[in-house]
């Protein structure tokens, strides 16, 4: 029983360790990446649809991405929606490929991204907190049901309590090396 709550506590908390990194691969760092479009959504014949999904899109250098449509129907609702979304540059269509002119950040605009980051960090240690709360829930409920005795809800608690600690203190080690990444120049 204990070990199912632990398991379960231990893969929650991990999950949250994993949409955290998948959340920062959205921020801009020193060169840019594709993943700064992956949340875009474009109307692909009725369907909101990933721009990688009806589109090549390859970062070529430092501070360009390049994206060629499958169809070149595609071309003026691909730019239209990274118009939309408000990414921070506009979308230059030449006929046949839309580019994405990044200029070099700035100071402020690489301390605004680290403030994104560390809020980001702050969500996902919420998580982390409210999975051991329900997990210390579950412990109470079977401490109530005299599934477990005292001495052991209060160990299972602490162990809760050790594995929470763990995974706040990697929220902590991801978003100091994500911090570095970004304001490094």
């Amino acid at each position: 029983m204990l070990d199912e709550i632990f398991n379960d506590t231990k893969e929650h908390m991990q999950k949250s360790i994993v949409a955290l990194r998948r959340d920062y691969s959205t921020l801009r760092s020193g060169s840019v990446t594709t993943n700064i479009i992956d949340h875009i959504k474009v109307d692909y014949y009725g369907t909101p649809t990933a721009i990688n999904q009806v589109a090549n899109v390859i970062a070529t250098d430092a501070t360009t991405i390049t994206i060629t449509p499958w169809e070149k129907t595609m071309l003026n609702p691909v730019g239209k929606a990274i118009q939309e979304a408000n990414i921070g540059v506009n979308p230059n269509n030449d006929g046949s490929v839309i580019k994405l002119f990044f200029p070099p950040m700035t100071t402020d605009q690489r301390k605004e991204i680290v403030k994104q980051a560390k809020g980001m960090t702050d969500k996902a240690k919420v998580a982390i907190r409210n999975i051991r709360k329900d997990a210390n829930d579950k412990v109470k409920k079977l401490n109530k049901d005299k599934a477990i005795n005292d001495d052991e809800s209060k160990k299972a608690m602490d162990q809760i309590q050790k594995f929470t600690d763990e995974h706040v203190t990697e929220c902590d080690t991801v978003f100091a090396k994500k911090e570095q990444d970004i304001l490094k120049v």
